[in-house]
């Protein structure tokens, strides 16, 4: 396990980064394709900026990224990389999707890396992480553009099973990941939704 948080944080702090997270969305992108030159992209639960910062590099400056979080996030898009709106908003709330619509009425890709505050329960926290993988398949069905695309985290348990059989309701092809970057004991895995059907 160090070798693996040694090898990935070092990276992410040679590749100028704020988290190692950032690995986890470019292992998949590179292999899946999910998000191409000129998309719109939400990002939701963005701190500490990592994704958002990926993602607009690869958007390039025909593109968007929106960002929203709980936390305050601010940071300046690099080089080359399109621009990036900060929200600071509960996922949970309403307002959120007013919020950005009024930056963008619907988007090409939603990606989410959000993940509950662990209690040390496998249940638990499972069961919160599926509250946070459904309200984001939920903003999805909202704010995604015919044939858009899906990334989000979620830990594996018992309603996991459950929750892809939603996806594949909504999403042409639907395919779970487990990236080289997650630590090996982590639960955590990966979500990807291609091709979003919206519901008639």
């Amino acid at each position: 396990m160090r070798k693996v948080k040694d090898f990935y944080y070092k990276k992410a702090k040679k590749d100028k980064y704020p988290a190692r997270s950032v690995y986890k969305l470019e292992e998949a992108l590179n292999k899946h394709k999910f998000i191409r030159r000129g998309d719109s992209v939400l990002d939701l639960g963005c701190c500490p900026g990592s994704w958002s910062l990926y993602a607009s590099e690869v958007v390039g400056e025909k593109g968007i990224v929106v960002g929203v979080d709980l936390q305050e996030v601010d940071l300046s898009p690099r080089s080359g990389g399109s621009e990036i709106v900060w929200i600071r908003q509960n996922i949970m709330k309403p307002e959120l999707i007013v919020e950005v619509r009024k930056i963008r009425p619907a988007f090409k890709v939603l990606i989410s890396d959000l993940a509950p505050r662990t209690t040390g329960n496998r249940w638990t926290d499972h069961q919160q992480s599926m509250n946070l993988v459904r309200q984001t398949l939920e903003l999805a069905s909202e704010l995604l553009l015919p044939n858009g695309n899906f990334y989000c985290k979620a830990f594996q348990g018992e309603d996991f099973p459950e929750f892809v059989k939603k996806m594949e309701e909504q999403f042409n092809k639907v395919k779970t990941i487990k990236p080289k970057s997650s630590r090996v004991e982590s639960r955590e895995v990966f979500v990807i939704g291609m091709g979003f059907r919206r519901k008639k």
